[in-house]
């Protein structure tokens, strides 16, 4: 690819960035789940300055970083009042919040030669660098390198993220990154100055990469990477970097020049970017690059925005799509985050929940890997043969208590459904629970079979959503013949207002 050469044209590009530009009017969905007519203002993604892709910002994760300090109601500041999520840093460097400031319209990530600093007891290490004490070299040599890292408090799912940034210079990483549940997602690793030249990160090179941490999460965890090789250091001067991430594709870019572009028709099941990610923005040791010397220090990893942009739709369940396509959880935000939790873990608590299915339902239904219409994964029911019937009422998948918030009104319910051939179920069954309200997907048996296609039944809520509201699937044995029942999928579920 090709990169400006020429900052000032760069810069003025980046200025033109936060004009803010008035594109055609589009229907945005409110918190109350009415359509409202809003005309799109303010910045647009540097790869898309016209907006013809429909973007919207979503300006609860977006941040200028103006004022005089670090909005901690946005931001997670690793080690601000004693309190670590996930991990204290990568040793024998260690994040403290005394390095995280705003000003000048900038956000300030420093890295730090701080031999007074009372460094944690604690060790750290992974596959490629072994273990080190934070505050101490593995020869056992004082390393008291003091960094920074700051992490959204919300999640998002699918849309355009983008930084203007740079570096510091030194042998130090400026990273813009994501997580969520089993994935990961490194829009870019850079380096000001190493010490290996050689390496996979140099001072005129960026390095994007994604890992996939289901169980089991070990090394390695890779599942793509890029390196770009750039016209100028990563420390000399601001440019903009963004990723556009769909449901089946990541486009990364530079200076809003599309460097890479990856899909899931390449990757496969590997394509683990299906749940929503909290973005991070950090500095870290590699020791592969060398360790930077006393005399290169402080040096600030520095940015002036990070902004996420969203495409509208009438979905109300979008939010949440990636646990109605059977993904992964849905997230109870307003509870807050464990500062244990891990992407690989699955274990529900009050900030994550998944679908249940009770003990005498699992023989039937369970989520289905590698059998997908979007995703990776489906709801499965398993069908019998002409030996077995269904041994209970009814099969049943249930979504968490509280997860469901419809206002009143008319709505339509819809899903994917894939039919094997052979005798099928003749409905399925769609429940919501406060108030209760049953409804279902019928004449199943009429459909295409080892397709996807979709269903679709109409609702009316006379009242809106309970404190207990939620949704459960149901395949009834009334429903079903009585031997060899064919098994089937479904995946995508969504919910939308009828206009």
């Amino acid at each position: 690819m090709i990169i400006f050469k020429n900052y000032i044209f760069v810069a003025l590009f980046g200025l033109f960035a936060f004009v803010n530009i008035s594109c055609q009017v589009k229907k945005i969905e409110d918190k109350a789940n009415v359509v409202i007519t809003k005309e799109v203002t303010g910045p647009m993604p540097f790869s898309d300055l016209q907006n013809k892709g429909g973007w919207v910002l979503n300006e609860v994760l977006s941040d200028e970083f103006e004022g005089t300090e670090i909005d901690t109601t946005r931001w997670f500041v690793e080690g601000l009042n004693d309190r670590y999520y996930i991990w204290k840093g990568r040793a024998p460097s260690q994040f403290v919040p005394h390095n995280v400031t705003v000003n000048n319209g900038k956000l300030k990530l420093r890295t730090a030669w701080e031999p007074d600093y009372k460094f944690v007891n604690e060790s750290y290490g992974d596959g490629n660098m072994g273990s080190s004490k934070y505050g101490v070299y593995k020869d056992g040599s004082a390393m008291p390198v003091t960094t920074a890292g700051v992490l959204t408090h919300k999640r998002f799912l699918y849309g355009y993220m983008e930084v203007k940034s740079k570096v510091g210079n030194a042998a130090i990483t400026g990273a813009f990154w994501a997580i969520g549940h089993e994935q990961e997602l490194d829009v870019y690793e850079l380096m000001g100055n190493p010490k290996n030249k050689k390496g996979n990160i140099r001072e005129d090179s960026y390095l994007a990469t994604a890992h996939d941490w289901s169980p089991p999460a070990q090394r390695p965890t890779k599942i793509f990477n890029h390196v770009e090789n750039l016209e100028y250091r990563t420390a000399d001067d601001f440019h903009v970097y963004g990723a556009e991430w769909g449901v089946d594709y990541l486009k990364l870019f530079i200076d809003g020049k599309m460097i890479r572009h990856f899909t899931q028709d390449q990757l496969g099941t590997s394509f683990v970017l299906n749940n929503p990610m909290e973005i991070w923005l950090d500095s870290e040791i590699f020791f592969w690059l060398g360790l930077p010397h006393k005399e290169e220090l402080p040096v600030d990893f520095e940015i002036e925005y990070m902004r996420v942009w969203q495409k509208p739709t009438d979905n109300l369940l979008a939010e949440d799509a990636a646990f109605y396509g059977f993904e992964g959880p849905i997230l109870f935000e307003e509870n807050g985050r464990p500062l244990t939790l891990l992407p690989e873990s699955s274990v529900p608590d009050d900030y994550q929940k998944f679908w249940t299915i009770d003990e005498g339902s699992a023989k039937y239904l369970s989520i289905a890997y590698g059998d997908y219409h979007k995703g990776v994964n489906s709801l499965k029911f398993a069908g019998f043969s002409k030996t077995e019937s269904l041994e209970v009422a009814k099969a049943v998948a249930m979504a968490p208590e509280g997860s469901l918030k419809l206002e009143a009104g008319e709505y339509t319910i819809s899903a994917k459904v894939w039919l094997d051939q052979g005798v099928i179920a003749d409905k399925i069954s769609v429940v919501l629970q406060d108030p209760e309200l049953k409804v279902s997907f019928t004449d199943l048996r009429k459909l295409p079979r080892r397709t996807w296609v979709t269903v679709e039944t109409k609702i009316s809520r006379k009242v809106a959503s309970g404190k207990k509201d939620a949704m459960a699937i149901e395949i009834n044995k009334a429903d079903l013949p009585k031997t060899r029942a064919a098994k089937l999928f479904i995946d995508d579920i969504a919910v939308k207002a009828v206009k």
